[in-house]
């Protein structure tokens, strides 16, 4: 097996900002692998500063992988050689466990999600548009570039919320939103108090994230029995083993392949959560078509659908799973088999 990885530039179309800070270009790494046979899969890592990961640490990581140890013809036990190379590094594995799926579902002649097993059921899947944290005449102006997407996710958790909000409503007063608060409220007794003000919003379907992640398990259960919303983790919920502590103290949970170590993960990570009674759903970075059509292929294990990362870019250098009007489909996907993703002309 040969093992090829580079960075791709991603060039935003509006300054992306969340409770954390803001950005106006990114980065991710690219991974192919190849077979002696001349079989090739393709994978993406989309690495979050949040969790100590940047394309430094994907090439690092990379750099100390034996080619000559991975496999289309055993994926779990190729994921589990690479837990040996170095602990933690989800975001690198992701990229290399998409290219290994791609490689294998290839191989058996099947798209990954007819190789999982889970199927795509087309004209049935619609992913929300994500609105950044701006100043209210530019949120205005988002949103109505947003008009063709039927439901936006907007991010608050700073202390111009309610303007943001109000903005998005001159434009949008009838279209449902999620809310992404991204750890912004930093006690339970605001959390509380933000989450009532939402309600009384009345087209808000969910909240993510209202409080850190690292908060006091007492508190976030105080808080659930008290919410008026339903309430997601994300940045609490990585991987399967950690659902016992999110059925306590959400709702449901934000699932992202670069938290779970690719598609494989994000399976147990979402079928974990359905077998608790959680809700749930899949989410992205931005991200090319690459990863956000990895992420498509777990679609039939969501509620809800957030992977509009290839959306936000100009230039998306693949072409894969599209989201016309939000609806997301494989229809007119270059590629039949594996991933169906290829390079742009």
């Amino acid at each position: 097996m040969k093992l090829k990885f580079w960075r791709q530039d991603l060039r935003l179309a509006h300054t992306w900002t969340i409770a954390r800070g803001s950005v106006n270009e990114g980065q991710v790494v690219m991974v192919e692998l190849t077979d002696d046979a001349g079989n090739s899969g393709i994978g993406e890592s989309a690495p979050i500063e949040r969790y100590h990961e940047s394309v430094d640490t994907v090439e690092a990581f990379c750099r100390q992988v034996q080619a000559a140890r991975l496999s289309f013809a055993d994926v779990p036990g190729t994921m589990a050689y690479l837990d040996t190379v170095a602990p933690g590094n989800m975001a690198a594995k992701c990229a290399i466990n998409i290219a290994l799926l791609d490689g294998a579902a290839k191989r058996a002649e099947k798209p990954i999600y007819d190789f999982l097993g889970l199927g795509f059921r087309e004209q049935h899947h619609v992913t929300s548009f994500s609105i950044g944290i701006d100043k209210p005449d530019v949120i205005r102006q988002k949103v109505l570039a947003a008009e063709k997407y039927p439901v936006l996710k907007l991010k608050i958790g700073v202390p111009e919320e309610k303007a943001i909000l109000a903005a998005l409503r001159e434009v949008a007063p009838d279209k449902p939103v999620r809310v992404d608060a991204n750890e912004g409220w930093r006690t339970k007794e605001e959390a509380l108090d933000r989450l009532e003000w939402l309600a009384a919003d009345g087209r808000i379907q969910f909240v993510e994230q209202p409080m850190p992640a690292s908060t006091d398990p007492k508190d976030l259960v105080w808080l659930k029995e008290r919410s008026p919303m339903l309430l997601f983790a994300d940045e609490a919920y990585h991987v399967a083993e950690d659902v016992a502590h999110c059925a306590e103290c959400y709702h449901g949970v934000n699932v992202k392949l670069a938290k779970t170590g690719g598609v494989s993960g994000g399976f147990d990570a979402l079928s974990a959560a359905r077998k608790l009674g959680l809700k749930t759903m899949i989410g992205c970075m931005l991200e090319t078509s690459v990863l956000i059509s990895a992420a498509g292929h777990l679609a039939e294990l969501c509620d809800y659908l957030d992977i509009d990362g290839n959306l936000l870019i100009t230039n998306d250098p693949y072409l894969g799973v599209t989201a016309d009007k939000g609806i997301l489909s494989f229809a007119s996907a270059p590629e039949k088999t594996g991933l169906r993703v290829r390079l742009r002309n």
